[in-house]
């Protein structure tokens, strides 16, 4: 039997899509005194030289920097709370539904969900003031020996393994213990691609821009409009116009009347309107009319 498809989840990178600052700059190295440049070189010869996958090779550069420091998961998350975002987050949060959806649709039962899917580190999210939006946070994660210290990488998330967290939300299996991998007919999906929309800021995100594109889905590619180097629209309008990754680019503005919340809202209220729709349509097909005389 199909279930109810009224679900609407929108999905965000982190780095350079939510923030215009990677997290472990902006809260952590200046905590510790690590230097941005030595600990990235150090990260970049791990993969260089020695074949590491990029993500565990700044989850293993982090614990050595920190070693001294006994840092649990907690500390990084307390850090996480001094995090910051582009403009209109997290008003964007609060205000995207009543934008989008009227009485009729939320008769319907039709809601908003959000979902962050990253390579940074979960605890850094958690912590911070936009955790409370999100239905889940899905990143990089550290485990903790028997005194509360983080010690080894618990969950490594990296470009391409970031779209099994799409699958993930599409069949409604968010928790680990839940095999992803699972078959599952179309209509038992509790989020189809088609009521999705994945926004992300460039090349790291293309494994999930394509599956989007490829299913259904929506992506906005999104830049740092205060980048004067011009660097992060470039990336965003070569995978619209060469790559055709996505078909919306905006810059990360997301306060009320910018380009990439109307795009958002466009986005959100065609999808609420094609549900309100097929629940209507659903309803008279199984309505039998009573005799007439």
């Amino acid at each position: 039997m199909a279930i109810p498809q009224s679900t609407i989840a929108l999905v965000y990178d982190y780095d350079q899509t939510l923030s215009p600052r990677y997290m472990q700059d902006e809260v952590l190295f200046p905590e510790f005194g690590i230097n941005p440049a030595s600990f990235w070189e150090k990260c970049n010869n791990l993969v260089r030289e020695m074949s590491w996958d990029g993500e565990l090779a700044y989850l293993k550069c982090m614990l050595d920097y920190l070693a001294m420091d006994g840092v649990s998961n907690e500390k990084l998350k307390q850090l996480g709370a001094n995090l910051s975002f582009f403009p209109g987050l997290p008003d964007m949060f609060e205000e995207i539904e009543d934008a989008c959806l009227n009485a009729a649709h939320k008769a319907a039962g039709v809601k908003i969900e959000h979902y962050i899917v990253s390579s940074g580190l979960k605890a850094l999210v958690d912590g911070s003031s936009l955790a409370k939006y999100f239905k889940k946070v899905y990143g990089c994660e550290f485990g903790e020996d028997e005194n509360g210290v983080i010690s080894f990488p618990k969950r490594a998330i990296s470009h391409t393994t970031k779209t099994q967290y799409l699958f993930r939300i599409n069949k409604g299996l968010l928790e680990y213990g839940q095999d992803v991998n699972d078959h599952m007919p179309s209509d038992l999906r509790p989020i189809p691609f088609e009521n999705m929309v994945y926004v992300g800021d460039g090349p790291t995100d293309v494994p999930c821009f394509t599956v989007m594109k490829k299913n259904g889905g929506h992506a906005i590619a999104v830049y740092n409009p205060e980048d004067e180097s011009r660097s992060s629209f470039k990336k965003c309008f070569q995978l619209s116009a060469s790559a055709d990754r996505v078909k919306h680019i905006a810059p990360a503005d997301y306060r009320k009347g910018s380009h990439l919340r109307l795009i958002l809202e466009q986005l959100v209220t065609d999808m609420a309107d094609r549900i309100l729709l097929h629940r209507q349509e659903e309803k008279e097909s199984k309505t039998i009319s009573a005799p007439t005389f």
